[in-house]
């Protein structure tokens, strides 16, 4: 018999979530076969909807074997099947049930990124023109990751995932209103000041239709406008790669200096990866109170209560960005001990605690 809690969970993501109806294909995609629960029971309730759903479930070591042997031109091949997929659904569930984080920890990071611009333009069909949804099904690894026992992290992850999401949608509303009337963001904490523009930029505010768990209102700044240094206190994983202390400067929208105590490379062959790469593509505010610790995931950690995260990389159209990046990665700061964030000159927020 399914855990009740996995049940509720795939009808929040195929009712709530996506709103399948008749006749819509659904692709249910998971990085392993230990999601086969969530798997299921996702399966079973679109077909109740009257959807057609597929299943694309991988082995998690089919990307080492991948990068450690493929050659120049199998990195450089574009899979169009893929693509022909990712045109034909209009539904999209992403279930992440990683048995090891690390697992391309030591893989050339130049590999991944010339694997990221080539299949770049699936993600971006993908994201761009379909409904989707992404979350975790609780696994040793990502247990692990997070200083949890199994079960610990099964209490975490269904109490931050099976709620009411409605009502998580009527309380961003008015930070959602703050931001687009706002000019101007500064976000000020320890060894950090950063301002830029979101004039003309459209929030978003986040409940549950893209990332399960949610909890954040998001924009893309302005390309060219972001100004000053920022420091992340909290450790930025991206690839499977751990990178701590981060500090960027930022000149006319631009990352124009970066340093990492730990995996400083790493960071700046991201940055590198191409032109886009070293501008803002999103400043998100995290609301989830519900949510307190870090636990290297960034599904969860981005909307910590109190914190702010910036991604380097990629925006969203749908929110006004105009910058185009095959990376899109998530960096978060944390302002509830003596940060501020600002708009147009007034807190609006201090210490993690919103003022409006």
């Amino acid at each position: 018999m399914a855990d009740p809690r996995v049940v509720k969970l795939a009808s929040i993501l195929v009712h709530h979530s996506l709103g399948v109806k008749k006749g819509d294909n659904v692709l249910i995609s998971s990085s392993s076969e230990l999601a086969k629960p969530l798997v299921l029971e996702t399966y079973r309730e679109v077909v109740e909807a009257g959807g057609n759903p597929f299943t694309s479930v991988n082995f998690e070591e089919t990307s080492n074997i991948f990068y450690n042997y493929a050659s120049k031109d199998q990195l450089r091949n574009f899979p169009k099947v893929k693509m022909f997929e990712a045109k034909n659904i209009d539904c999209f569930v992403n279930i992440r049930a990683s048995a090891n984080k690390k697992a391309l920890s030591n893989i050339d990071p130049g590999k991944i990124s010339e694997r990221s611009k080539v299949i770049r333009p699936i993600s971006e069909e993908i994201v761009t023109n379909k409904r989707w949804i992404l979350t975790n099904f609780p696994t040793n690894g990502l247990a692990q990751e997070a200083d949890m026992s199994l079960e610990e992290y099964e209490d975490f992850l269904y109490g931050a995932t099976n709620i009411d999401w409605n009502k998580v949608k009527a309380k961003e509303m008015k930070l959602k209103a703050a931001l687009d009337k706002a000019s101007e963001v500064r976000i000020v904490g320890k060894d950090t000041d950063l301002k830029m523009s979101v004039k003309g930029r459209k929030a978003i505010p986040c409940y549950g239709e893209r990332n399960m768990p949610d909890g954040e209102v998001f924009l893309s700044p302005v390309e060219d406008s972001a100004e000053g240094h920022i420091y992340y206190e909290m450790p930025a994983i991206y690839q499977g790669r751990e990178v701590l202390g981060i500090r960027l400067k930022f000149s006319k929208g631009k990352v124009v200096e970066a340093k990492a105590d730990k995996n400083e490379k790493f960071l700046l062959a991201m940055l590198d990866t191409d032109k886009g790469a070293r501008f803002l593509g999103e400043l998100g505010v995290g609301v989830n109170y519900g949510i307190q610790n870090f636990t290297k995931d960034i599904l969860f950690d981005e909307k910590i209560g109190g914190t702010v995260h910036l991604a380097v990389g990629r925006s969203y159209e749908e929110a006004g960005g105009k910058n185009i990046s095959a990376v899109h990665w998530d960096m978060i700061k944390d302002l509830r001990q003596g940060g501020a964030l600002y708009l147009d000159g007034k807190a609006i927020q201090k210490d993690g605690k919103f003022l409006i």
